[in-house]
């Protein structure tokens, strides 16, 4: 089995076309489809059916695509690592956030690491905890940004967690709710919520909350990322429970907190377990946790962000 076999496997299960996959890996069509071939009389199994010209992959075929997505993804990671070696003049940093985190925390940080490592390419993907945890464990992500615990937990990876913050209720600033001093989570009946999309933490977060204290919330609108639905509560279409980070830079919001206990979310990074950071994995990690160090000596976080880990 051929590394580049399982390359053309892979561009041809994701483009269901034998033409339009050897178009993207950059060879003749008869060559990839002769090495597809090869690849089948190895495993001794059919990896794709054919019929009527549908390209679709078999029992095999799907039982293969992961692992071989993995082991090019290993590849392409000693790659990286093998060229890091360098001192991290170049290399290739794939971090993974959730949307809010990529609003809050990236945008010092990778400003701050781009000026120490001008020849690290960042790809950076945004996506749920959930999508983010997929891509970590495929190979496809050298470190996250998400929000812990991990529900389930998964064994593959190792979590750190770096930072607690509260939840407030968002509302707009002329809202009679901001003379408010604190709201119980109970009171939110009593208001039109905004409420993240499907599969969003935030939404999860709070609405697992709201079951286990047996609250039927009313949704005003759903189904926005972070920005959709802090504009909307601008705009005076109800409230939303958002992290306490997301509020400053936003003159027209205010953040009203939780009675004692209140809400709280955790931060952490992730990785595989099976693999070790990347070299540029590691110096971001790094330049993310000295940020966090500093602003928390200079007072800087918002009112009650809790650093949870110095290094």
């Amino acid at each position: 089995m051929q590394l580049h076999q399982l390359a053309y496997f892979v561009a041809v299960a994701e483009a269901r076309h034998f033409t339009r996959a050897a178009d993207t890996v950059h060879v003749a069509q008869p060559s990839l489809s002769k090495q597809i071939h090869v690849l089948e009389r190895e495993l001794g199994a059919e990896l794709f059916s054919r019929a009527r010209g549908n390209v679709t992959l078999t029992a095999a075929g799907e039982t293969l695509l992961p692992l071989a997505r993995r082991i090019l993804a290993d590849v392409e990671n000693a790659r990286v690592q093998v060229q890091e070696l360098v001192g991290l003049a170049r290399g290739r940093l794939r971090l993974g956030a959730t949307p809010s985190l990529s609003t809050v925390l990236l945008p010092d940080a990778l400003r701050l690491f781009r000026d120490t490592y001008p020849g690290v390419e960042v790809v950076v993907e945004e996506s749920g905890s959930r999508d983010l945890v997929r891509l970590l464990a495929q190979g496809e992500l050298d470190l996250a940004l998400i929000i812990l615990p991990l529900h389930p937990r998964d064994p593959a990876l190792t979590t750190t967690p770096i930072l607690r913050e509260p939840l407030v209720v968002a509302v707009s600033a002329d809202d009679p709710l901001v003379r408010t001093a604190s709201i119980r989570l109970r009171d939110l009946q009593r208001y039109p919520i905004v409420m993240f999309r499907e599969g969003y933490d935030l939404r999860e977060a709070t609405l697992a909350a709201c079951r286990r204290a047996r609250i039927d919330l009313r949704f005003a609108v759903e189904g926005g990322e972070m920005d959709a639905v802090l504009r909307f509560v601008e705009a005076g279409l109800g409230v939303a429970v958002v992290p306490s980070m997301v509020l400053p830079g936003r003159p027209s919001l205010r953040g009203v907190p939780f009675v004692r206990p209140g809400l709280t979310r955790t931060i952490g990074l992730a990785h595989r377990r099976d693999v070790g950071p990347s070299a540029a994995a590691r110096a971001f990690r790094s330049t993310l946790v000295n940020r966090l160090v500093a602003q928390t000596r200079a007072g800087s976080l918002p009112r009650g962000v809790e650093l949870l880990r110095s290094g």
